[in-house]
């Protein structure tokens, strides 16, 4: 039993009460305005008690919560709380597979000889979290990856579930099928047509059923009904894209605005590659139209980059070869993504000057927040 998952209790939203002392105890929800259609990206326990959950629309939370307070999202003051957070994590193993800004699984096999065995390493994690960052945490403890995030989801907020081997049965009978992972809305609708509601009642089900009925996916079923799960824990996760999107309060048919947004979106990636260390060989058009209908394109660049500008003129061209407003949302996603400096003998004179203006700017933003510095058209956007 070496295998520890923490989950951050309603990160988002507990990190702005933690700030404003002003907001501790009230329904808060922090994500986009109801006006710009926007969704709830954390909830506070107080609004959830509201029925206010993650992925919600904004305007359905404030109808289920009328006294909610709706806060904009931080990114940088999150991850800045997140890295203090992994901070903890590495002072006892190495061997951290973060999820997100706000869970990571943990292998403490090395580190028990010096530190106890995982349930004190999980102890101390807690409290140095709420003692440090005055945030709470919730822990779960099991032999595999599987078991611990279900223990910490267990008893949550603040909540510690350890579950050694010989009980990982019993602790799975009761819990509902889409507990695991992998079986979403549709996937729990199809078994429970068939009966099937507890993942005790999934075990029950022989193999062969389940790869009739979900193919490969079948045979994870079987294992993770059995509490059977082989992945080690990962330090290293590949980020394979990164992007930025955004959907309107009303559908827009200017494409004057659309391209004054996008060079927005393209500015944002363009730092959070920046600030990963990571440059893109790809740039990727994301378009939902008024009917929902989605439509990608993607465009490969001339040399991988983690600068606004041939991010934003790949994104440009997409959107005139591709684009028929009115436009619901639109996005930018950068991929190929690479950690290696690319040696180029003939350097473009406006990247260079691009690259040094950036450099600087980027100083400026990390130190009074993203929005410290825009460009003149934005300006003229907002001013519109």
């Amino acid at each position: 039993m070496h295998i520890i998952h923490i989950d951050m209790d309603a990160f988002f939203a507990s990190v702005e009460q933690r700030d404003n002392p002003e907001l501790k105890g009230r329904p808060i929800a922090v994500g986009g305005r109801p006006e710009s259609r926007g969704v709830v990206a954390t909830a506070s326990y107080e609004a959830r008690r509201y029925g206010v959950k993650s992925a919600m629309p904004m305007a359905t939370a404030l109808k289920l919560c009328p006294g909610l307070t709706i806060l904009p999202v931080n990114h940088h003051k999150y991850r800045q709380v997140s890295e203090a957070v992994m901070d903890i994590f590495r002072s006892y193993t190495p061997l951290i597979e973060p999820i997100s800004l706000d869970e990571a699984f943990l292998d403490v096999r090395g580190s028990e000889k010096l530190f106890g065995p995982a349930k004190v390493i999980g102890m101390a994690i807690q409290k140095r979290i709420k003692e440090e960052l005055q945030l709470s945490a919730s822990v779960g403890i099991g032999p595999n990856k599987f078991i611990a995030k279900l223990a910490s989801d267990y008893q949550k907020p603040n909540g510690f579930t350890v579950i050694p081997q010989d009980k990982v049965l019993q602790f799975l009978v009761p819990l509902p099928v889409n507990k695991i992972w992998g079986i979403g809305e549709k996937t729990a609708a199809s078994l429970n047509r068939v009966g099937i509601k507890t993942i005790g009642q999934l075990r029950d089900l022989p193999l062969e059923f389940l790869e009739g009925k979900f193919g490969k996916h079948g045979k994870i079923l079987y294992g993770f009904a059995r509490g059977e799960d082989t992945r080690p824990v990962e330090p290293e996760r590949e980020v394979k894209s990164v992007g930025k999107e955004i959907t309107f309060a009303g559908d827009i048919g200017d494409m004057e605005e659309l391209r004054h947004t996008l060079q927005e979106l393209a500015g944002k990636v363009a730092h959070r590659l920046r600030q990963e260390n990571l440059k893109s060989g790809s740039v990727m058009l994301k378009i939902k139209y008024p009917d929902f209908q989605l439509v990608t394109r993607t465009e490969s660049l001339p040399e991988p980059t983690n600068l606004a500008g041939p991010i934003y003129r790949a994104a440009s061209q997409l959107l005139a070869k591709h684009c028929k407003p009115p436009v619901r949302l639109i996005g930018v996603t950068c991929g190929k993504l690479t950690g290696e400096r690319q040696i180029t003998l003939f350097r473009d004179e406006q990247l260079v000057r691009e690259e040094k203006i950036t450099s600087a700017l980027d100083k400026l933003r990390d130190r009074y927040g993203e929005d410290v510095v825009k460009l003149a058209s934005l300006l003229k956007k907002d001013r519109k």
